[in-house]
């Protein structure tokens, strides 16, 4: 497949036709793919997956969000394959099937946000995407903040990379955003164990008509029956020593603007109540006066999960992303 047939808008899996995909087509790929373990800096061990095909030419490294797995992402790696390109994913250090890293399996835990950081380059590492002609990064959410945080401080291959929802900030109450960060550290200082932040609770499935991640249907119901059929991928609540150290990590994104010197796409879900869309707006007006090559596209109507939306969201998220790859 050549670069030209993304001249007219390609065909990814609608929800119309999700069930019988994911229990196809999307499944006979996946049974294709080559998984295995890694090693991290600090000896975690991190799950990886690839989707290759000899023909291929391009690659796409996908860095997903908190609370995610690479197996929740199977009809977006058929979609992006299906376009020509080969893919490589991983599950983040306490998620996932990697390792997890506190006694509460199910909590949302890291010591440092910089170790997110590291495990992505020791996997580009590790993929050896030197064979390819052109390599992007796709990152969603926290995986877009992980993301931003390895093209400012490490030396990287890639051409372009696109953030779906990148986490620059959370969505917060107005009265908790000028406290959150010292909050975050104070209740780790105070807790001897790893504690659920206020607000955050164990692993439960949310009910569909409250959800603040999706508006289809159909793909968040497959994403909690998933969830349900594999609960070794479960993960709840975030801890206080993770919101402490997310909230430090997106100051330095917006601080490290300067840092950003790769073509970089930022698509906003409107309607998004997880991260802070002010942040978005702000980090990417402060980027435009350094990085010409970066765009701010926003998704009207949309919830966070833009790679998870219904069809009329998710397939201009696909169509952003696609579009300005094959532009660099």
């Amino acid at each position: 497949m050549n670069d030209s047939s993304l001249n007219i808008t390609p065909s990814y899996t609608q929800e119309s036709n999700f069930e019988q995909a994911i229990a196809s087509s999307i499944a006979n790929l996946w049974r294709t793919k080559e998984e295995g373990y890694l090693k991290s800096f600090d000896k975690t061990s991190l799950y990886w997956v690839k989707l290759c095909a000899p023909e291929h030419t391009k690659a796409i490294v996908v860095v997903n969000g908190r609370i995610e797995c690479t197996a929740k992402y199977q009809e977006l790696f058929y979609d992006l394959f299906q376009q020509g390109y080969d893919i490589y994913s991983y599950d983040h250090r306490g998620q996932g099937l990697s390792q997890r890293l506190i006694e509460d399996t199910q909590m949302g835990y890291v010591e440092e946000f910089d170790d997110y950081v590291k495990d992505l380059d020791k996997i580009v590492v590790h993929c050896n995407l030197d064979k390819y002609h052109k390599r992007y990064l796709l990152g969603h959410s926290m995986g877009g903040n992980i993301a931003t945080r390895y093209l400012q401080t490490c030396p990287h291959p890639f051409n372009a990379a696109a953030l779906s929802a990148p986490m620059y900030g959370v969505d917060l109450p107005w009265h908790l955003k000028p406290i959150a960060t010292l909050l975050g550290q104070l209740l780790t200082a105070i807790y001897p164990q790893p504690t659920f932040a206020p607000g955050q609770v164990a692993y439960y499935p949310k009910p569909f008509d409250t959800n603040l991640l999706s508006q289809s249907r159909v793909r968040y119901h497959w994403f909690r029956d998933l969830y349900e059929r594999q609960p070794e991928l479960k993960i709840g609540g975030a801890s206080t020593r993770w919101v402490w150290q997310a909230l430090m990590s997106c100051k330095q994104c917006y601080l490290m603007t300067r840092q950003l010197k790769v073509p970089l796409l930022v698509m906003q879900a409107s309607n998004d109540q997880i991260v802070s869309n002010q942040a978005q707006g702000q980090l990417m007006k402060k980027l435009a006066r350094t990085n010409a090559e970066c765009v701010f596209k926003i998704i009207h109507g949309a919830k966070h999960e833009l790679l998870f939306e219904k069809d009329e969201y998710r397939n201009q998220a696909l169509d952003s992303t696609l579009s300005f790859f094959q532009q660099f």
